[in-house]
């Protein structure tokens, strides 16, 4: 069985008072529109209990190849440019692309 991949956006909302509309754009626009354009199979999202002003967003694919394709330049340029229209330098972020080595169900 293949585990799969996953596409994981780091962002830093440094400014407490942006969290909110933040949270609420990330979830009504820029989620669902990651994931039609990416063609992932599932996307979830989350702040951290660690680093309040962290927020995770991790794109789920059926292996490392697709991820890879689905977010190439064309389509990942498009959702940067979204975000940095909204958010400017306002927010920084990082991404990770990762290859699941193990899953093991409950």
């Amino acid at each position: 069985m293949n585990p799969g991949a996953c596409f994981m956006v780091r962002a830093v909302v440094a400014a407490e008072a942006d969290r909110a509309a933040f949270d609420k754009w990330y979830a009504d626009e820029h989620l669902p529109d990651a994931v039609r354009m990416f063609g992932a199979r599932s996307a979830r999202r989350g702040w951290s209990l660690t680093d309040p002003s962290v927020h995770y967003a991790i794109y789920d694919f059926t292996d490392a190849a697709a991820m890879r394709a689905a977010t190439g330049p064309e389509t990942l340029n498009q959702l940067v440019a979204e975000f940095d229209r909204v958010w400017g330098d306002r927010v920084t972020r990082s991404r990770e692309m990762i290859e699941i080595a193990g899953f093991l169900p409950a």
